[in-house]
């Protein structure tokens, strides 16, 4: 049995799971999300412990169980919590700043780059330490929207600079030697 796709989902206070089929729609504080699940996998809801279980032992079922498990769960955890990725601007002159809601850049082209979040999405600047903090309740979105402010001016490998997230180490090169 999967380790993962076994493991129970622990549901907060304030959050609320409705399950119809392989339909799971979670609602909390911070927003409400929805999935249609396949018909491998089935949810059942005891008290605030929620659990995947699976119809079969075949190979894609059983992948499926410890995804659909990880999926809900990101989901509990987004609507209670929410998640956080962290950006990092590297550079003479490079920085970022708050229009509104809009994120503007300012690293090293002719005209600054404006970032408009998504619906649930929202932006942080630190403007003394230049990080980004990209917030929302939806993992996968929070994860492509700072990859997408990332590949606006990624980190080149001879001097560091670029946008890059703060955990992420750059691999450097030598560059051209002198005489």
């Amino acid at each position: 049995m999967s380790r993962v796709g076994r493991l129970p989902i622990e549901i907060p206070a304030g959050v609320d799971v409705t399950i119809k089929g392989s339909y799971v729609k979670v609602k909390g504080p911070k927003g409400e999300l929805e999935h249609v699940f396949p018909a491998s996998v089935k949810f059942r809801q005891d008290g605030n412990l929620l659990t995947v279980e699976r119809i079969s032992d075949e190979r894609t079922v059983r992948a499926m169980h410890g995804t659909a498990r990880a999926l809900v769960n990101n989901m509990v955890v987004g609507v209670s919590q929410g998640f956080q990725k962290v950006l990092e601007i590297n550079g003479v002159g490079y920085r970022a700043e708050m229009k509104g809601k809009t994120l503007v850049l300012h690293v090293g082209y002719s005209h600054p780059v404006e970032v408009e979040p998504p619906e649930g999405i929202s932006f942080d600047v630190e403007t003394r330490t230049r990080q980004v903090f990209v917030k929302g309740y939806d993992k996968q979105q929070v994860g492509q929207v700072a990859a997408n402010i990332r590949k606006v001016r990624p980190p080149e490998p001879y001097k560091g600079k670029g946008i890059k997230y703060l955990d992420e180490t750059i691999r450097r090169k030598a560059g051209k030697s002198g005489k």
